[in-house]
């Protein structure tokens, strides 16, 4: 197998881990947020909205970057306000 192969075969796996830890990262920010644990489900949204981002940087997938800072502006100013 040739380098380039073996280096892009190493991340796609690296974003599909990412990927997934992300999503049960969110997963999980729910499920608090359903149970009312405040500010727990927070921390886990703040960690799985980076996460996210991460995987659009990789992807070079403006639109899911895009999307995770507005996320990220909405819960910031939610939280500050409240």
């Amino acid at each position: 197998m040739s380098d380039t192969h073996q280096l892009v075969k190493s991340t796609v796996a690296t974003v599909d881990i990412v990927k997934w830890i992300a999503t049960v990262v969110q997963l999980i920010g729910y499920g608090l947020t359903g149970l009312n644990v405040v500010p727990w489900n927070i921390y886990a949204f703040v960690v799985g909205i980076l996460l996210w981002f991460a995987v659009g940087v990789m992807w070079k997938d403006r639109a899911i970057m895009v999307v995770h800072v507005g996320a990220f502006l909405s819960l910031m100013i939610g939280y500050l306000n409240s």
